[in-house]
């Protein structure tokens, strides 16, 4: 037994080894390769992005004011009296032609006085009738004088006549002159006389060219201070209208956003050349009006530091629609849009720039960082000057970490870049689009249809 033992022992101490190297030999190709990896490739990022393309842009500042009339009128008593008429609609708020009748005011006096004058006159006149009748027979008797003065001085010569003759003749013919003289003043005076009467005349007819009140021009009147019966005195307010032909909005403009706009329009531009519009926000819809710079304030506003630019819009009264387009009316808050000539621009929204860098996908589908310089700002778009270039794919919505050089995956956001092209040009974002947003909305609806495009 023992003997059997060791035989065993020996046979399982040859065959563990040599078992063990069989099985090394089978499995030597398998053992050559390295373990199996444990981490998985990171998979690329996906980011949406607009490729950029010049496109056509109509530059443009938005500021803000209240309308008020262009011409205002203070109808003010050129003389006393009382008020005999008045129009039968003369009230706040309504609406008067060129020319038509306010009020009239009571003539009486002013036509006594110059009943009065024109009888001064008259008197006046015969007056001086009989000033040259007089003057005539003063004249005759100062030529006969003269004569006599003469014929007598003839005499003294001869010896015929006394000195004392000649003397009484030089007499007779100075107060002959004096006659004349005077008659000759009287008539100067008579005449400075009608001169002033003449003038009072015509003072009261001027007056009684205020006796009617009319409208200068088509206006809405904004207060009545008199009525019918009520007496006034001269310099008193009557009433006072505006005019229904223009209005003007004095709109603020923040400083440093026109001197961009002009010089984007270029040609050594001006604010008065610029394009205007008023535009007023109402539900669904923007109502626009076509306007005109007609001048410039000299002065920046202290508190909010802005520029004033008057804008006027013709016929504003003209242009109303009941129910579609309201009339600018006085203390109305408005926009007021100043724009360039169109231009063609590299565009990109605002939100894609972001302290003076953005982001853009390479060719090898990786981040890559810029910095950008912006020309101008507008709403969500902003004009590039440098940074950027036709062709890069600008990302528009940052992933939640952005490290140049990530791999990421550009998704092409067409409604962003329709959305951003019609901002560019001043129209209403298509359906279905959302600006600022970087995603198209699905079933939502784009912006309220917008009358700008059409004016």
């Amino acid at each position: 037994m023992a003997s059997f033992g060791r035989i065993v022992g020996r046979l399982l101490g040859f065959s563990i080894p040599v078992a063990l190297g069989l099985v090394s030999i089978v499995y030597s190709d398998t053992l050559k390769k390295p373990p199996i990896a444990t981490e998985k490739k990171r998979s690329a990022t996906p980011v949406r992005v607009i490729t950029l393309e010049p496109t056509p842009l109509i530059p443009r500042v938005v500021g803000h004011g209240t309308v008020g009339p262009a011409r205002e009128w203070r109808a003010v008593a050129r003389i006393e009296g009382d008020v005999l008429q008045t129009a039968p609609d003369l009230a706040a708020g309504t609406i008067v032609s060129a020319d038509a009748l306010l009020l009239r005011i009571d003539d009486t006096d002013l036509r006594l006085s110059l009943a009065q004058i024109n009888a001064q006159l008259a008197a006046s006149d015969i007056k001086d009738e009989t000033l040259i009748a007089s003057l005539e027979i003063a004249s005759a008797d100062l030529t006969l004088m003269q004569a006599d003065l003469t014929r007598q001085e003839q005499l003294v010569e001869q010896g015929v006549a006394t000195r004392a003759s000649v003397e009484a003749a030089r007499h007779q013919e100075l107060a002959a002159r004096a006659k004349v003289t005077e008659i000759d003043n009287q008539r100067r005076l008579a005449k400075a006389e009608r001169d002033v009467l003449a003038t009072q005349k015509a003072s009261v007819e001027r007056g009684l060219g205020f006796v009617e009140l009319r409208a200068p021009y088509d206006m809405r009147i904004t207060e009545v201070s008199a009525s019918e019966g009520q007496y006034v005195a001269r310099g008193q307010t009557l009433l006072s209208a505006e005019g229904i032909d223009a209005i003007e909005i004095a709109a603020q403009f923040p400083m440093g956003r026109i001197g961009p706009l002009l010089r984007l329009a270029g040609g050594g531009a001006t604010v008065m050349d610029l394009k205007a519009r008023v535009r007023l926000t109402a539900p669904g819809h923007d109502i626009v009006w076509k306007g005109q710079v007609v001048r410039v304030g000299d002065q920046i506003d202290a508190r909010t530091q802005s520029a004033t630019v008057v804008v006027r819009v013709d016929d504003p009264v003209r242009q109303a629609a009941a129910g579609a387009r309201p009339p600018l009316r006085r203390n109305m808050f408005v926009e007021v849009l100043l724009m360039a000539p169109q231009t063609m621009a590299l565009t990109v929204p605002t939100e894609a720039v972001r302290d003076g860098t953005a982001l853009v996908v390479s060719a090898e589908n990786t981040l890559e960082k810029r910095k950008v310089s912006v020309d101008f700002t507008a709403g969500n778009l902003a004009v590039v000057g440098k940074g950027l270039a036709p062709g890069d794919q600008l990302v528009i919505t940052s992933p939640t970490v952005a490290v140049p050089g990530m791999r990421v995956k550009p998704i092409e956001d067409a409604a962003r870049k329709a959305a951003l092209q019609a901002e560019a040009m001043g129209k209403p974002a298509p359906s279905g689009t959302k600006p600022g947003s970087g995603q198209g909305q699905g079933k939502g609806k784009g912006k309220g249809k917008s009358q700008e495009a059409e004016e």
